[in-house]
């Protein structure tokens, strides 16, 4: 006898994940109005959740979307929808949260028959293998970084402090990434005044002379695993932390240089347009990160994540949230 499918909570029901959908009238498909967080477990037990529902709750407060439950009751719903899919995971799974938050029907389709008004919640857990599979082998050979034309947008104009779902520019950068001729291409977005910014669902942070640099949380996501890294780890391991405006320029001249996001933590960048960053492979400190992150939680992370890439993951080719593989 097989396993149970998963179930999706759905404002406060579970529902089979085959038949959770949002209605094409809903404000999410319309003007990618939803806000969402995504977390990540070790040993089944979540990371950083409740940062994550504070992020979530700060981003609905700013998008002006009514909160549809206290921060007390969502982290329950977390915890029930984990509960009821952990049957349906392997024993060595991780359990990848997806919490989204629509602002439901636009006010002219309310009428239609069989839908709800008002906010949607929408908790969605799934293995964690399923987003970094295919990235076991960076935490050895490194990511390079790519600058695309495509531009990261700036907090005048949509807040990237705010997590949500119009990220139409993210895809394009990992398009133009993804077309690029090597292997391992990953977007990093410059703001409109060519200082970095982020990865297309990653922070970047250079490390020179053991100080580690992140830029500014002006025009970025202030990821959770970027605080950790600069809040918490940086502390730990007596490291100095500064955050400012970086130049490509100073990426080149750094000594090494590493993405931070909740699937995978810590990955090397070792080249920035295939002109290599420091000795051109992974570094002291980015490697000191993450054993010390992984110590903490309990977990080889490293180990973890190329032990699902044994098993033998596939790919269509289709777009993944951090790269756009080249159609042959």
């Amino acid at each position: 006898m097989g396993k149970p499918g998963r179930v999706v909570y759905w404002n406060g029901e579970f529902v089979p994940e085959s038949e959770a959908r949002v209605s094409i009238y809903d404000s999410a498909l319309m003007f990618g109005d939803m806000v969402f967080e995504m977390t990540r477990s070790f040993n089944g037990v979540q990371f950083k959740l409740r940062e994550h529902l504070e992020r979530l709750y700060a981003s609905m407060k700013y998008v002006r979307i009514p909160a549809p439950m206290t921060i007390e009751e969502m982290e329950r719903a977390v915890y029930q929808t984990i509960e009821a899919n952990s049957p349906a995971f392997e024993t060595d799974d991780e359990h990848r949260l997806m919490i989204d938050v629509s602002r439901g029907l636009l006010s002219i389709y309310e009428g239609i028959e069989g839908l709800t008004p008002g906010p949607n919640v929408i908790i969605a857990d799934f293995p964690l293998r399923w987003t970094v599979a295919s990235m076991g082998h960076l935490f050895e050979s490194g990511i390079n970084a790519i600058i695309p034309s495509q531009r990261a947008i700036p907090a005048t104009l949509l807040d990237p402090k705010i997590k949500n779902r119009s990220r139409v520019h993210y895809l394009m950068a990992n398009v133009q990434a993804g077309n690029t001729s090597g292997k391992d291409n990953w977007a990093l977005l410059l703001d409109p005044d060519g200082f970095i910014a982020e990865g297309t669902g990653d922070n970047f942070l250079i490390v020179k002379d053991r100080t580690i640099i992140s830029p500014e949380g002006r025009n970025i996501l202030r990821g959770i695993s970027r605080e950790y890294v600069l809040r918490e780890l940086a502390p730990q391991l007596g490291l100095d932390v500064v955050e400012k405006n970086i130049e490509p320029y100073d990426v080149l001249t750094a000594d090494e240089a590493f993405m931070t996001a909740t699937p995978f933590c810590i990955l090397p960048v070792v080249s920035l347009d295939a002109e290599p960053i420091g000795e051109g492979k992974p570094g002291e400190v980015t490697s000191l990160l993450l054993e010390t992150w992984g110590e903490n939680v309990g977990v080889d992370i490293a180990r973890q994540i190329q032990s699902w890439v044994a098993e033998g993951a596939s790919s269509t080719g289709a777009p993944s949230p951090y790269a756009f593989k080249r159609q042959s």
